[in-house]
């Protein structure tokens, strides 16, 4: 049986409401992305960063998995399929996906701010008070900027097992999770799925790319496959 790796980013989830955090001009949600993504505006000022993620868990309860992650399911019912995702919502596994690997984090997690080893599902708001079986605050259980990424190790492992490739809905701009093009095994098929996709097929051997939006090129990568 193949063994697909999917890695998918901010593109599959703004189709079905998320926002994407950073504008044009760089901020998200009107904030500079150190003071709401780093442990420095995290000792400057909890009770902003509570805030930004708690405005952020509670859409989830708003939107739906799409096309895109549905089409997933069904690659998963054929082949081995793991999916890597840059994207700390739960969108993936709502669809019924089941081999999901959060490189920066999960927006349903909190953490200890001492223990990072002390992880809780957490679905409401998080506030200051709240506190881990250490009595220490919990924090969003999110990487940020600055911090090690704590799943890339065995997201490079599963990289380098894939007989196929698939990419959708990233820059491959945000590293380290972009480099993991670059520890697959020589002649893997690569398929790049974005509407503005920011790699060309004449940068990778073996690249395709579907200039479509995640709902429609999702689903017509996996009937092709499937098929």
């Amino acid at each position: 049986m193949k063994n697909i790796v999917v890695l998918t980013g901010a593109g599959i989830s703004a189709e079905s409401g998320i926002k994407t955090f950073r504008d044009a001009n760089g901020l998200w949600e009107g904030h500079d992305i150190m003071e709401v993504a780093s442990p420095i505006g995290w000792e400057r000022d909890k009770n902003l960063v509570l805030d930004f993620y708690n405005k952020r868990r509670a859409q989830l309860h708003y939107v739906s998995p799409n096309e895109g992650h549905k089409a997933l399911v069904l690659l998963e019912k054929q082949f081995k399929t793991t999916i890597i995702t840059q994207n700390v919502d739960d969108l993936h596994e709502r669809a019924g996906s089941k081999n999901v690997l959060h490189l920066h984090g999960e927006l349903l997690k909190v953490r200890s701010s001492k223990n990072e080893n002390l992880v809780y599902d957490w679905k409401e708001d998080l506030n200051l008070g709240d506190v881990c079986t250490e009595n220490h605050q919990l924090r969003p259980h999110i990487v940020w900027f600055s911090e090690e990424v704590p799943m890339l190790d065995k997201a490079i492992e599963i990289a380098s097992r894939a007989d196929i490739l698939i990419i959708i809905g990233t820059s491959m701009q945000v590293y380290p999770a972009a480099s993991l093009i670059h520890f697959i095994k020589p002649k893997t098929p690569i398929y790049f799925i974005d509407p503005k996709p920011s790699i060309q097929e004449n940068q990778f051997s073996d690249l395709t790319v579907i200039a479509e939006k995640a709902s429609i090129g999702v689903m017509k990568l996996v009937t092709e496959l499937i098929d």
